[in-house]
C-alpha cells in the first residue's frame, strides 16, 4: 500500500496533507539512524575500550574513516533518491544500518571493527541529514524548514532514547545482545513503516533539481552545474565552513562523552548526561524552529557556536555531577540545530531548484571534516592524558566558526 499522490494545489499546512506521514516516517529512522550511527559512537568507544583495552585513538581513528567513508557516499544521495526513489533508497539504508550495527556482536579485532563501519556507512548516508532533507524536499515547499525540523527531532530522540537503552541493555544482557536487537528493531519497525508512507511525491510539485522528477526541462541544469557553481560563491563557503569546523568540535565531543564523563560520574550517569544533551537538543530546536524564519540565522548561528564553547570550558573546569550535567544541557541545546541551520540558510540565501544538490553538497563536506573529530580528540586525548587540550582545541574551533558565518554574505549560484 502506497500513499496517493497529492495534487500540485495539496496544501501542506493540512493535517490530510500526504507529506505529513512521511515526516513521521523520517522521524522514526532518524531516531535510528542517529542512535546507531551517531550516538552510539560513543558507547561502542566506551564499550570496546573496556572489552579489549583498545586505545582511544585506535577506535576513533576507525570512527574517523566511517564518517570519511560516508562523505563520500552523501554525495551522491540526490542522484541515488532521483533514480531509484525516495521508498527503495530508504529502504537500503536502513537495511545497510541494521547490519552493520549486528555486526559489532562479533568484533574481535581493529580490522573487524573498520568492517562493520564500512556497512553502517552506507547505511548512515542513506538514513541521515542528506536523504532526510532530499525526501522531504518532494512532498514540502512552503512548510520545508518546519517539515526538516519535525524530522530531525528524532535525531536528538535517538541520544534521548536510544543511548540510555543502549547502555542499560549492555549491563543487563552484554554489549552482542543488546547490539543484536537493536538491530532486529531497526528492521521490524522502520521497513514496514517506508512500505505504508512514503509513496509518489505530489504530482505538479517543483522539488528539488535532484530530487525524483525525471522530466528531461526539469534536469537541464544539472546537479554538477550547480555543484561547480556553488564552489565560486563566497556565501556556500560561509554557510560550509563554518558548519564544518563546528561539527568537527561536536561530533569529536558527543563520540568522546561517556568516555570522558565515565570516570568522573560512572557509565550511568554519563548515559543521562547524554539524554539531557539530546533532550535540550530536541528543545532547542524546537524553540529555535518556532522563531527561526523570524531571525537572522546567521546571527543565530554564531550564538549557538559560542554556547557550544562555552559549555566544554566549564566542563574541563569542574568535576561536580550537576554542572556537568549543566554543562551537557547547554551544548546539547545547540546539537540539533547545527544540523538544521545550514539547509535553512541555504533555503534562504539560494535559488529553491539548487536546494536538494546544495544540502547534499554541503552535507558531504561538513562530514568529510568532521569525520576528523573523533579521531582528533582521540589522538590529543593520548598525547596529553586527559581531554583538557582536546576540548579546549574544539572551543577554538567554535568561536573560529562563529566569526566565519557571520562573515557572509547573500548570494545565489
Amino acid at each position: 500500500m502506497t500513499s496517493p499522490p497529492a495534487t500540485a494545489t495539496a496544501d501542506e499546512t493540512s493535517i490530510k496533507y500526504s507529506g505529513w506521514p512521511v515526516v513521521g516516517v523520517c522521524f522514526l529512522i532518524a531516531t535510528f539512524a542517529w542512535s546507531a550511527g551517531f550516538y552510539g559512537q560513543g558507547v561502542y568507544l566506551a564499550e570496546l575500550q573496556r572489552v579489549h583495552g583498545w586505545q582511544a585513538s585506535q577506535i576513533s581513528t576507525a570512527a574517523t574513516c566511517y564518517y570519511l567513508f560516508s562523505s563520500i557516499l552523501v554525495v551522491f544521495v540526490s542522484e541515488a533518491m532521483r533514480k531509484f526513489g525516495p521508498r527503495l533508497c530508504l529502504s537500503i539504508g536502513v537495511c545497510a544500518l541494521a547490519a552493520g550495527t549486528a555486526s559489532m556482536a562479533w568484533i574481535t579485532s581493529p580490522v573487524q571493527l573498520y568492517a562493520a563501519y564500512a556497512v553502517i556507512a552506507f547505511g548512515w548516508a542513506g538514513t541521515s541529514l542528506a536523504a532526510i532533507n532530499n525526501v522531504l524536499g518532494l512532498w514540502f515547499d512552503k512548510r520545508r524548514g518546519m517539515a526538516i525540523s519535525l524530522a530531525l527531532n528524532g535525531a536528538s530522540c535517538g541520544g534521548v532514547i536510544g543511548v540510555p537503552l543502549m547502555v542499560g541493555g549492555i549491563g543487563a544482557f552484554g554489549f552482542a545482545s543488546t547490539v543484536m536487537t537493536a538491530a532486529a528493531l531497526i528492521l521490524a519497525l522502520t521497513l514496514p513503516a517506508i512500505a505504508l508512507w512514503v509513496g509518489h511525491p505530489p504530482r505538479g510539485a517543483r522539488p528539488p533539481i535532484d530530487a525524483f522528477d525525471p522530466a528531461p526541462a526539469r534536469l537541464a541544469q544539472s546537479s554538477g552545474t550547480i555543484r561547480r557553481a556553488a564552489f565560486r560563491n563566497l556565501s556556500f563557503w560561509t554557510i560550509t565552513v563554518p558548519f564544518a569546523l563546528v561539527l568537527v568540535a561536536q561530533v569529536g565531543f558527543i563520540v568522546h562523552q561517556i568516555s570522558f564523563l565515565n570516570p568522573i560520574i560512572g557509565r550511568e550517569h554519563a548515559g543521562i548526561a547524554v539524554s539531557v544533551m539530546s533532550l535540550m537538543a530536541v528543545i532547542g530546536r524546537l524553540i529555535f524552529g518556532a522563531v527561526i524564519d523570524q531571525l537572522n540565522q546567521r546571527k543565530a548561528s554564531a550564538a549557538s557556536f559560542a554556547s557550544q564553547a562555552l559549555a566544554l570550558v566549564i566542563m574541563v573546569n569542574t568535576t561536580d555531577e550537576y554542572a556537568l550535567f549543566a554543562a551537557s544541557a547547554l551544548f546539547g541545546f545547540s546539537v540539533g540545530n547545527n544540523i538544521t541551520l545550514p539547509s535553512l540558510i541555504i533555503q534562504r540565501e539560494f535559488d529553491a531548484l539548487s536546494f536538494g544538490v546544495l544540502v547534499s553538497l554541503v552535507t558531504a563536506i561538513c562530514q568529510f571534516t568532521y569525520a576528523f573529530g573523533p579521531g582528533l580528540v582521540g589522538l590529543l586525548r593520548d598525547a596529553f592524558g586527559s581531554y583538557t587540550v582536546p576540548f579546549y582545541v574544539c572551543v577554538v574551533l567554535e568561536l573560529a566558526a562563529a566569526l566565519v558565518v557571520l562573515s557572509g554574505a547573500r548570494g545565489r549560484p
